[in-house]
């Protein structure tokens, strides 16, 4: 890999670190060390193509671990809690991951985290999927890893999956339903982090040590809700669900993201005009839905 940086990145196959591969690629700074669970499939041989090194990744073997790190320069690393719902096993596995970069002396690691969000509010609000990424960016500072936190906005895209739009049964219409009241809620879509990673990358001495919240913009449901009926020529509209509502569905973590929605009532710190610094091609919302109307249709 020649005089490049080394940086070995968690997930390359996955949504945050496939966009955080793909960017590196594009640069003759960084040379990528793609980690992913099976290095027969078709995005890790894209990746292979493109000109990463691909390697098998087990997060529970910390002898490979250091292996997998040897020679690098940095890291961008997701740990891992929808699989199957077990933040203790993602706050074990990110401390392993801290406890090697430690060891081997990474110069920089960029870690997607969140707010502990159980510690922040003392008990009143708790989102497993949040808390434990806190607790592992508190344990890479703690060991004094040279470390920046990205916490990423939610994703564009969920309003292809888990947002769906919903279609009214009184009427031709359709609804988002997030119990959101009328407070802006930040978003990005997820393929715009790699970018931003790689700014943070570039100036080691402006990011180390910091956590740095990531938006395009923050909207109300109902500006969503706008925006699609505006790009797609139907109507939608904010089902002005609440919170109590909406944690009663009965879906999987149903309660989970209503708490990680009312702690968005909170407005933690999302950083729209350091987003677009770190990534002036950050897309909104509105070009989002534009190069994602053919599948919104399909909806």
């Amino acid at each position: 890999m020649g005089s490049k940086k080394v940086i070995v990145v968690f997930g390359a196959t996955g949504s945050q670190g496939g966009s955080v591969a793909r960017a590196l690629l594009k640069c003759q700074d960084f040379a990528v060390r793609a980690l992913t669970r099976d290095v027969t499939k078709p995005a890790a041989v894209a990746l292979r193509d493109l000109g990463a090194e691909v390697m098998k990744c087990d997060l529970n073997d910390q002898e490979a671990m250091k292996r997998v790190f040897k020679g690098a320069y940095g890291a961008f690393v997701v740990t891992t809690y929808w699989d199957d719902f077990n933040m203790e096993k993602e706050v074990q596995q990110g401390k392993m991951v801290a406890d090697v970069s430690k060891q081997v002396g990474l110069k920089h690691v960029v870690y997607s985290g969140l707010e502990n969000v159980k510690k922040l509010t003392k008990g009143k609000l708790e989102v497993p999927h949040f808390d434990g990424k806190g607790k592992v960016e508190e344990y890479f500072w703690e060991l004094g890893v040279p470390m920046t936190s990205v916490r990423i906005a939610p994703y564009f895209e969920n309003f292809l999956s888990l947002w769906k739009p919903v279609k009214a049964s009184d009427g031709d219409y359709y609804n988002l339903v997030l119990p959101m009241k009328d407070i802006p809620m930040d978003g990005i879509s997820v393929a715009d982090l790699g970018p931003v990673v790689v700014s943070i990358f570039r100036s080691p001495g402006e990011f180390l040590g910091k956590a740095v919240g990531l938006s395009a913009e923050a909207l109300t449901i109902q500006q969503y809700a706008d925006v699609l009926s505006e790009t797609l020529g139907k109507v939608f509209k904010d089902s002005k669900i609440t919170a109590e509502a909406y944690e009663k569905l009965g879906f999987p973590g149903a309660k989970e993201l209503a708490d990680m929605m009312r702690f968005y009532y909170l407005r933690p710190d999302r950083d729209v005009k350091l987003t677009h610094k770190l990534n002036p091609e950050v897309k909104s919302f509105s070009q989002f839905v534009l190069e994602n109307k053919e599948a919104f249709q399909k909806l």
